[in-house]
């Protein structure tokens, strides 16, 4: 907002900028997911490249301490930022109190106003709440996503509640640092909404590195003791209990729009039945003056999409034209090997009765995957059967996150499958497999 020329000011009330992702989120959660897999690496597979180490062990305190100095510097490089475009930025809680005003309370004390001619709320999403896990994280023993990235030893046995990203991510962190992790999901499939070929894949690999898994399982209750605590399930359709003893349980059934104290209902603005600001196809709310984005609006909660999201809302004030293609947003589970996705899955293709073909190489037969001793996983393109117009993008392997970009661009731009099949890859690379895939999509792979 600021580079377009609009005076712009920021109320935050955490006392670091970055939101969740910075401060309590992606970047904590990747730096601790690097350092257990380089140990995880060292442990179980230097073997394998001819490296012998002896003595290694886990400095949990440094590690932390390693993340920290992480989050520090990239919310520090915020302020500047802020600094170098000249944006106002104000410590406390904000509340709207009218179209083109906002009451701010000072973090250091009393209150202060702003008005303006455009009010964004970007306040993003807090854990939702599992009343039979109620969340103690000074505790440390019932905690969430926040919790689980303050812990101050590594715990013997750990329950994760909720099989989605954060369940899964964390989970593996520990998993990789000795925790005897389970992982209790109401559905019958992990990250439900993600395409079930990944989906199945990634629990036989969890599995495989000590992950254990009880699906189709509810929470009914918890009780913390001295030693730990004692989580009560059983099978979401109904039926006998069981007890599970944990050091820790990290509740990760989710997120919720963070809208408490905005002033939303007294200025009239809607919410939706899931708690979520309604906004039109240019992100404003019913009332003139007033814009949402992020977490709070409906669509996935990602920090890229609330990102672009922002960008397109301020470029619409400044009187441009701000435009998503929430088709082409992808997601990423940063497990390892990582889930990258862009587009349809073949479920939803199938439901809406779209005709396509699938092209799938795995990673077992790429020749850098080979070369590295990292070849779980595969990509998937799928393709309109008519056009050849990629309709969705699938991988499940290592660098997933950074090779679905490729996917995107197909997916923004409308590639077709021979589009990238033709394009020339360097050799030997990952991205091999996404061309293998292609070929395979719309005529046949050559490596396989």
């Amino acid at each position: 907002a600021a580079q377009l020329g609009l005076k712009t000011a920021c109320v935050e009330g955490r006392g670091r900028l970055g939101g969740t992702c910075l401060n309590v989120g992606c970047i904590p959660s990747k730096a601790l997911l690097e350092s257990s897999h380089h140990y995880h690496v060292a442990k179980h597979d230097f073997d394998k490249f001819g490296l012998e180490v002896d003595g290694l062990r886990v400095n949990f305190g440094r590690m932390m301490s390693q993340k920290d100095d992480v989050v520090e510097g990239l919310t520090s490089g915020i302020e500047g930022l802020f600094k170098k475009n000249k944006v106002s930025y104000i410590k406390g809680w904000g509340k709207i109190i009218g179209s083109n005003e906002v009451s701010v309370a000072l973090t250091e004390g009393g209150n202060e106003s702003i008005k303006a001619k455009n009010i964004l709320i970007a306040s993003g999403s807090e854990v939702t709440p599992l009343p039979p896990a109620p969340v103690d994280n000074e505790g440390k023993k019932i905690v969430d996503s926040t919790g689980a990235l303050e812990l101050d030893k590594i715990p013997d046995k750990m329950v994760v509640v909720g099989g989605g990203v954060i369940g899964l991510e964390l989970g593996s962190v520990y998993s990789r640092l000795g925790t005897e992790v389970t992982v209790v999901e109401y559905m019958n499939t992990l990250c439900p909404g993600m395409d079930k070929e990944l989906t199945k894949y990634l629990d036989r690999v969890l599995k495989k590195q000590g992950l254990k898994f009880k699906m189709k399982t509810k929470v009914t209750g918890t009780e913390v003791t001295d030693a730990g605590v004692k989580v009560t399930v059983e099978p979401a359709a109904g039926g006998d209990a069981e007890e599970i003893e944990a050091d820790v349980v990290l509740v990760a059934t989710g997120r919720r729009p963070y809208t408490a104290g905005l002033g939303l209902e007294e200025l009239g603005i809607p919410l939706d039945a899931q708690g979520r600001v309604e906004v039109d196809e240019h992100f404003r709310t019913q009332v003139d003056g007033i814009w949402a984005i992020g977490d709070v609006i409906k669509g996935p909660m990602l920090a890229h999409k609330a990102e672009h999201e922002g960008i397109a809302a301020v470029e619409t004030m400044a009187g441009m034209s701000g435009h998503i293609n929430y088709s082409a947003i992808p997601g990423v589970i940063y497990t390892h090997p990582e889930v990258a996705s862009v587009g349809a899955t073949e479920e939803e293709l199938k439901e809406a009765g779209v005709k396509f073909r699938k092209g799938k190489f795995n990673f077992m037969a790429n020749s850098r995957g080979r070369a590295v001793q990292d070849t779980d996983g595969f990509v998937k393109v799928l393709a309109d059967a008519e056009t050849d117009r990629i309709l969705g993008v699938h991988i499940v392997g290592p660098n997933a996150g950074e090779m679905i970009m490729e996917g995107v661009i197909a997916v923004e731009y409308s590639a077709s499958s021979e589009d990238l099949a033709r394009a020339t890859h360097a050799h030997p690379t990952l991205s091999e497999a996404m061309k293998e895939a292609c070929l395979a999509c719309f005529s046949k792979p050559i490596h396989s």
